[in-house]
């Protein structure tokens, strides 16, 4: 591990104007919206919930032991299975769709703009899922996948955001406390969920009728509250953009969506010469690429390998979110003392222990199981705060949703692995427990390439500064 560890905040961190703090705060509210999506559709229910489905669309009515599989375009799909691919395909598709969506926010004067643009068609298909129900799998397929095409994409415009209403010196503190907002939401909206699953009688509901209102509560959520960003972030000054010369040759549509391109090749070969920011890309693509296969996961191997029901799962994701909401403000605080890069080295040890110790959780056993959900809520957002406000200080000024479009956009290249894997084993060998042990190579890899990056060289590459982050008056 290279370079200092960063010092204290700066006073604006401490301090900052009236104005940047409303504006901070409306850039908070992004983490609220989607996390509650995400905890609520893609961590707890949907995975389970589709399983059902293609279950009864596979065997019918009665689907105790039945080893019938699904048909899909042709390929044979153990129903158990099918969340997890689905995850996979939806993962690749962002792969592909990521580089574009940077390159294009890069362009736009009005970031706000653009991420209302992309996360509210992902908030109606979450929505939309209360229309689930029957063995009408391949509609939950294709909502599950435009949901996170746009979950995507409105992330990369989030987090590029980062750069615009924070310092280097503030990032750690300001990520971490968008994290630890969107744990907080999470909780408070699964709570609310777990009442409804746990007694769906008291609302006339039965128990998928239950799990469909829920599913569309996170929707509504995720893009109800887009609004407070997409609004509140328009007090940020107009960006300067860019004009090349399929603009300045009014290339009309076509330039507009060559331009990007033009420019994402540009990026990519620049890649070159911001050694440090490539280093740090390919750790975290490999320990991201482990966590993301745990939390898409979870679900499915406490209700087909532990055996736990729904109330179960929410209790403890419930149980996550609220240590997470106090282990991602943690996490800032350590940021502050030993810097983000140790920070993020501890907690990807912590990783390792997870590990281990879901491997051996007994079948029924949930009070292991939820001393195993605080270990996890101590480290989730954690490593994932620190990491965003890490690379934020490692990519060049001017560029910085092109370069965050590369985070994630790798991420989403190589995560599909874990959950390839998790899906291949659980139909090959007839449980998910196997496909644990490969997942300690993700964190010891990720944890000897992080730790190889020199942050302070690579900050000086991007010409990361202190700026003075300019509000526009109202």
């Amino acid at each position: 591990m290279s370079g200092p560890a960063p010092g204290p905040p700066s006073p604006a961190a401490v301090s900052a104007p009236a104005p940047l703090r409303r504006v901070r705060r409306s850039w908070y509210v992004y983490d609220w919206a989607n996390s509650a999506y995400v905890t609520t559709t893609q961590t707890v229910l949907f995975a389970p919930y589709l399983t059902v489905l293609a279950r009864r669309a596979a065997c019918g009515p009665v689907t105790e032991g039945c080893t019938r599989t699904l048909s899909v375009l042709g390929v044979q799909v153990a129903p158990g299975s099918l969340a997890l691919y689905t995850t996979t395909v939806a993962t690749l598709l962002s792969a592909l769709l990521l580089p574009f969506a940077g390159a294009l926010a890069d362009r736009v004067r009005r970031r706000n703009r653009l991420l209302g643009a992309f996360a509210w068609p992902g908030a109606a298909a979450g929505t939309a899922m209360v229309a689930l129900g029957g063995d009408r799998w391949e509609l939950g397929v294709l909502l599950a996948v435009v949901a996170t095409l746009s979950l995507t994409a409105s992330s990369v415009v989030n987090d590029a955001l980062l750069c615009d209403v924070a310092a280097p010196a503030e990032r750690d503190a300001v990520s971490s406390r968008g994290w630890a907002a969107g744990y907080l939401a999470g909780f408070l909206l699964l709570g609310a969920n777990l009442a409804v699953v746990s007694s769906p009688g008291a609302l006339g509901l039965d128990d998928e009728g239950a799990v469909r209102v829920s599913l569309a509560s996170a929707g509504l959520w995720w893009g109800v509250f887009t609004l407070v960003p997409v609004l509140g972030l328009r007090h940020l000054p107009a960006r300067a953009v860019p004009v090349d010369g399929a603009a300045r040759t009014g290339g009309g549509r076509a330039g507009a969506v060559v331009a990007p391109l033009r420019q994402l090749v540009r990026t990519l070969r620049g890649l070159r010469g911001y050694p440090q920011a490539l280093r740090f890309l390919l750790a975290y693509w490999v320990f991201n690429d482990g966590i993301q296969t745990v939390v898409a996961a979870a679900s499915v191997y406490g209700q087909e390998q532990l055996g736990f029901g729904s109330a179960q799962l929410i209790t403890t994701v419930l149980i996550v979110q609220g240590v997470a909401f106090g282990g991602a403000l943690a996490f800032g605080w350590a940021a502050r003392r030993v810097g983000a890069q140790r920070a993020v080295l501890g907690g990807l040890g912590l990783w390792v222990v997870v590990v281990l110790a879901a491997f051996a959780v007994p079948r029924g056993a949930f009070g292991a199981w939820l001393a195993l959900a605080v270990l996890i809520g101590l480290v989730l957002g954690g490593t994932q705060a620190l990491a965003r406000s890490m690379f934020s200080r490692l990519v060049p000024v001017g560029a910085e949703a092109e370069y965050f479009a590369l985070y994630q956009a790798g991420e989403r290249g190589t995560s599909w692995l874990g959950t390839l894997v998790f899906g291949l084993v659980a139909q090959l060998t007839g449980s998910y427990r196997p496909a644990l042990v490969a997942l300690l190579a993700f964190f010891v890899v990720g944890a000897w390439l992080l730790a190889r990056v020199d942050v302070a060289a690579g900050a000086r590459q991007a010409g990361q500064v202190e700026p003075v982050v300019a509000v526009a008056p109202r």
